[in-house]
């Protein structure tokens, strides 16, 4: 399981870095047709639809009737779960949702002298759809996502939630997947996956109400399908696979570094993890850590491709050059394993989440720290941010002019109009101040 092994001392080595984790941008368009196919079939056949793909992919036996998840099957999830899990689920739902509390936005208003009024209206979207990964038949439920999509949505203040995942062959939802749902006191969730699910959110079905925006990961269908979709329905973002990037020092413990970023190759074959360290003893014993921890994972073998094709220990002068190729790498998870992190957190420009220091790996941020573990990746928290509660709000300017306002500026705003040959925008402004 070879990790490549890469030097960075100027900003004239990241060409080839770059070129490099390029790579993983490549789009696959081989599904663009059948998911488009899939969308019109869904769109034009409503619930018909759903039912014929999920029968051939998912469940033989389903019926249009079972769709939808009685609300008392929801609730009785948390009888079949484990009381300890339920315990887990309530706390880590209690931090996610204080954390993005923080996050809620007021509607404001100033008053100028003359009697104008502006401000600015913010509002929940109406409706969101949200998509659950069933994961491996439905046996490793994707319950993080559920939370860190569904209550941004709620402290905006949307009050229609639809939650669609993929059943299992039996026809049911594993019930660690309804437990969140009851907790999180969503009673609308149906048994739907890949792209005709989303088909089903955006353009509606006789048993699914259509939504104004959609949040969720999912596969490369589920992926296509959102991409598709944009600029009819709202998304949270078209995210790519899984990233991290770590900056360490002499004070970093090489089995942590190691088992971090496993944590990520695990994800996906084209799951990135890259160390940067000025310690170059350091690197040597992370990459023997690396190979002895990934022979003993369940996921191993995705791990080992991942890390031979996407993952590297890159070696800097120092701690400042180090930072400089963090904020070229742009990464969805960053770690600053360094003795002492806040002294370079100032100088990180670049990274969708940062872990501070010795004990902060990033699955805490994935299951229970409280911000939101939806991340942008392949370099494009450069110009976006995680998922918040901003996303589930639309705003609205409120402009409400007084007479002596129109009567001052009319003229003004006349000329502009004129500039742009609008005649009719001039016009407008002058019948108010003949």
């Amino acid at each position: 399981m070879p990790c490549r092994a890469l030097e960075y001392s100027t900003s004239d080595d990241w060409a080839a870095i770059r070129e490099w984790l390029d790579q993983r941008k490549d789009p696959d368009t081989k599904v663009d047709a059948l998911v488009r196919d899939i969308l019109n079939n869904v769109k034009d056949r409503g619930d018909e639809a759903l039912v014929e793909y999920t029968r051939k992919f998912d469940c033989e036996t389903l019926e249009v009737s079972q769709l939808r998840v009685p609300v008392e099957v929801i609730k009785a999830a948390l009888s079949i779960i484990p009381d300890t899990d339920v315990a887990i689920l309530e706390e880590a739902i209690q931090r996610v949702r204080t954390f993005h509390t923080n996050q809620k936005e007021k509607s404001w208003w100033t008053t100028d002298e003359d009697g104008t009024v502006l401000g600015q209206m913010v509002r929940p979207i109406d409706r969101v759809g949200l998509y659950v990964p069933g994961g491996q038949g439905g046996e490793t439920p994707l319950i993080s996502s559920l939370i860190m999509n569904a209550i941004p949505a709620q402290v905006a203040g949307v009050n229609s939630i639809a939650v669609t995942s993929p059943p299992r062959k039996d026809g049911t939802l594993n019930p660690h997947i309804l437990a969140t749902a009851a907790l999180l006191g969503l009673d609308e969730v149906y048994l739907a996956g890949s792209a005709w699910a989303i088909g089903a959110l955006v353009y509606g079905t006789k048993t699914i109400a259509p939504c104004d925006m959609l949040a969720g990961p999912g596969n490369i269908f589920v992926a296509t399908a959102k991409a598709q979709l944009i600029g009819q329905v709202g998304i949270d973002m078209v995210a790519g696979p899984s990233e991290i990037a770590i900056l360490a020092d002499e004070s970093a413990t090489p089995a942590w570094l190691a088992a971090d970023m496993l944590s990520q190759a695990e994800h996906d074959p084209l799951a990135a993890s890259i160390l940067v360290t000025p310690d170059t003893e350091l690197a040597s014993r992370v990459r023997k850590e690396l190979i002895s921890q990934c022979a003993a994972l369940p996921r191993g073998e995705i791990a080992a491709k991942s890390l031979e094709s996407w993952g590297a220990i890159i070696t800097v002068p120092d701690l400042e050059v180090g930072a400089e190729l963090i904020n070229l790498l742009a990464a969805e998870h960053l770690e600053l394993a360094i003795a002492d992190p806040w002294t370079m957190l100032g100088s990180i420009r670049h990274a969708g989440a940062i872990f501070m220091g010795h004990n902060s790996p990033e699955p805490v941020g994935d299951y229970f720290a409280g911000p939101n573990h939806v991340l942008p990746t392949l370099r494009t928290v450069r110009f976006s941010s995680a998922l918040s509660v901003q996303n589930f709000c639309k705003k609205s300017s409120v402009i409400a002019t007084s007479p002596s306002f129109v009567a001052q500026h009319g003229s003004k705003i006349a000329r502009l109009a004129r500039l742009e040959g609008l005649e009719a925008h001039a016009r407008s402004v002058e019948e108010r101040i003949k």
